[in-house]
């Protein structure tokens, strides 16, 4: 007797999906162009990313070239026997390593060390900010612009704790625009480690492992180097990790850092949903870890409240200086779509196939679930009573994410660049990497890497 083959309408789903991305691309480009062509206010050239369009190779390309050939012929391979320490270790200098090569394909000055220095950037306030202790106290009357003292762009855009890291950086000596690059990159590519071990801790290493290459060759790369949202994408990582792993007390560095996260974006405020979803998949302890995590973001919000500066207030401020500027211009109504677009070519185009499989995976979790509820036989049950389905951190996780960006989407206060500011939400989209089967794990790679190299040679990127 000849078994059905289950595979092929899987396959067929997979393309059809494809299709679904390569459509959303073609229209956000054409329509991009077009409403580019009639003053349609996008500020954005090259839309829906934010960049223009120059065709260019430099010292870089080599080297982006050769490490995506080594982590596309041997990663997936190796990453599934390698010892544990040693595939992490392996991971951070990978991604380190692929950061570096895709900035320096601009060349050292125009990709790296010159990328933070412009008048938009953090770096133009460092300078002028010679009492941590008046700016925390001053920073929220500075956010609304046309006015003598107004921050620049991106200090306006986010809480001080963005800036106060550049400011530290100045004062231990490493000041300047290639230092602040560097740093961007060394903490973007820890999220190569801080996603593994999230899932490990979660009980899903074979999920860790399979996910490992797309982190190493993680498209978003792009913009990790350099830009500061690389370094808040590293810090969000850790945080959530710190959340994972065993004994209770972890949670307080992690709560610590999710904290001050809060304080270099105010859209991080939605990371919350994915703590809870890190907590709610732990197999024990989840509520002292809840309420140390907890108390440790208290403490971080009250820290900053205390030195003068309150998150809301911030917050309902950076919302009118937001409509002081491109996005009065920037229509929603293209937006809204166009960001996904953006997100796709950030994350890759690996994501609609592998959110596909883990949604189906989701579905299939929560049935037995919901056939107990209706009064299904006790054999429907998950074995030992389990509350969090098997593979459940591969599954909730990018869903968790997905709900994220999507709130972010709506809010339209993330209209253009998105495939910057969402760095941070594209990394546990990878998560779900996981479910795609081992022998579509190297094309798929493949394509991952050729994606971040052709951003990287045709378009000139600014953050």
């Amino acid at each position: 007797m000849t078994l059905p083959n289950r595979s092929a309408p899987r396959r067929h789903a997979d393309a059809v999906v494809v299709a679904v991305e390569a459509a959303l691309l073609a229209a956000a480009i054409g329509v991009g162009a077009l409403l580019n062509a009639r003053g349609g206010g996008l500020h954005a050239d090259a839309a829906p990313l934010y960049a223009t369009w120059r065709p260019h190779a430099g010292p870089g390309t080599p080297a982006a070239l050769l490490l995506a050939a080594l982590v596309v012929a041997y990663g997936v391979r190796w990453a599934r026997s390698a010892p544990w320490r040693r595939l992490l270790a392996a991971g951070y200098l990978g991604a380190l390593a692929w950061t570096l090569s895709l900035a320096l394909i601009d060349g050292w000055s125009a990709g790296l060390a010159s990328r933070l220095t412009v008048q938009a950037e953090y770096l133009h306030e460092v300078p002028r900010v010679t009492d941590v202790a008046a700016m925390l106290a001053g920073f929220t009357g500075r956010i609304l612009d046309f006015q003598p003292d107004s921050w620049s762009t991106h200090t306006a855009g986010h809480p001080p704790g963005a800036l106060l890291v550049f400011v530290w950086l100045d004062r231990i000596g490493l000041g300047g625009g290639a230092a602040a690059g560097l740093a961007c990159v060394l903490v973007g590519a820890t999220v190569a480690v801080s996603v593994p071990v999230t899932l490990r801790a979660l009980g899903a290493e074979e999920a860790a492992r399979a996910v490992w290459p797309f982190l190493v060759l993680f498209p978003g790369a792009v913009w990790t180097g350099a830009s500061a949202d690389g370094i808040f994408a590293g810090v969000v990582a850790a945080g959530l990790a710190l959340l994972a792993v065993r004994g209770r007390w972890a949670a307080l560095p992690g709560g610590l850092l999710l904290g001050f996260a809060l304080h270099l974006s105010y859209g991080f405020a939605l990371v919350g949903l994915l703590a809870l979803t890190v907590v709610a998949l732990r197999a024990r302890g989840r509520l002292g870890v809840l309420v140390v995590a907890a108390v440790a973001v208290a403490a971080v919000v009250a820290g900053f409240t205390a030195a003068g500066f309150w998150w809301w207030d911030g917050y309902e401020l950076v919302v009118r200086r937001y409509y002081q500027g491109w996005a009065a211009e920037r229509p929603y109504t293209y937006w809204v779509w166009a960001n996904l677009a953006a997100l796709m070519l950030s994350a890759g185009p690996v994501v609609g196939p592998a959110l596909r499989r883990a949604v189906a995976a989701a579905a299939v979790a929560v049935r037995p679930f919901l056939r107990r509820r209706r009064g299904a036989a006790r054999r429907s049950r998950p074995a030992g009573g389990a509350t969090v389905p098997a593979g459940g951190a591969t599954v909730w996780l990018p869903i968790a994410a997905v709900v994220v960006v999507l709130l972010a989407d709506l809010s339209g206060l993330s209209k253009a660049e998105v495939e910057r500011i969402w760095l941070p939400f594209a990394v546990w989209l990878l998560v779900a990497t996981a479910h795609l089967p081992a022998r579509q794990r190297t094309g798929w790679l493949a394509v991952q890497a050729g994606t971040a190299l052709a951003i990287n040679h045709l378009l000139w990127t600014v953050s």
